[in-house]
């Protein structure tokens, strides 16, 4: 191997030991990013090749570790284990990021193939392998496009199965989740104003579009356009905002700022 440059010799080191691959493993993807550690890890978890890398015996031992002792499955008891392993509260917005990466479902359910499938991909096969993924996980929802990915995905992840709407409290409770991430200081008036006027079920097409009201329209509604294609409930809402004065002279009310 060519000598490297102090620079890139820490960056070996350091993506050797966040990922636990080889020092030629780790060089060939660094190289492959032009030595951008961030974009290196990224490539190199979502490449198939990482599967490779995981031991198919210990990944079995895992699954065999959690898994309901009547059901083919992980159930609720076996994914608090889990979580007690793997010093995460089950409530912890990461539990949902694993779910993604293992393409669950149902919420506090992992079938055999997407908890193995899953840790493949990430290149998990351990404990103390997955402690260390947390993270890198957790970091994730920091990116843009994967917190849309991760949103959109709590949708058909948290409802119950063979609904197409989610219920209420459920959404209430997903959104309270998922925007103490991505702060949106509207998020608690957007939830009365669902308990008070609406109390029916969510529709897939609310759930993605508040996404991108949030993302877009900012917390004085300045630039909120009442012609723009909203769903019937988000034009509602700011109707809301403006009766009960929450929204004065084009700013929010100090009531309106969440954390």
């Amino acid at each position: 191997m060519h000598k490297l440059s102090r620079g890139h010799r820490d960056k070996l080191q350091q993506f050797m030991a966040i990922t636990g691959t080889s020092e030629k493993v780790a060089h060939q993807a660094l190289k492959a990013s032009e030595w951008h550690l961030e974009g290196a890890i990224d490539v190199f978890y979502s490449q198939p090749l990482i599967k490779a890398f995981t031991d198919s015996r210990h990944l079995e031992e895992l699954y065999s570790r959690y898994k309901d002792p009547y059901v083919d499955m992980i159930l609720a008891d076996g994914i608090s284990l889990l979580c007690n392993d793997l010093q995460v509260d089950p409530q912890d917005i990461v539990m949902l990021v694993v779910s993604w990466h293992m393409k669950a479902n149902t919420m506090c359910e992992f079938s055999k193939q997407e908890f193995i499938g899953g840790l493949q991909a990430l290149g998990i096969d351990s404990l103390e392998r997955f402690r260390e993924r947390i993270p890198y996980m957790r970091s994730e929802l920091k990116d843009e496009h994967k917190f849309r990915d991760i949103y959109n995905f709590a949708f058909g992840w948290a409802k119950e199965k063979g609904q197409k709407s989610l219920a209420l409290d459920t959404a209430i409770g997903m959104w309270q989740l998922l925007f103490a991430e991505k702060q949106w200081p509207l998020v608690d008036h957007w939830c009365q104003f669902l308990q008070a006027r609406h109390n029916k079920a969510i529709s897939r097409d609310t759930w993605s579009q508040l996404l991108e009201f949030a993302r877009t329209v900012d917390p004085t509604l300045s630039n909120y356009d009442a012609e723009g294609a909203w769903p019937y409930l988000i034009d509602e809402f700011v109707e809301y905002l403006n009766e009960n004065g929450i929204i004065h002279g084009g700013q929010p009310n100090d009531s309106s700022q969440v954390r």
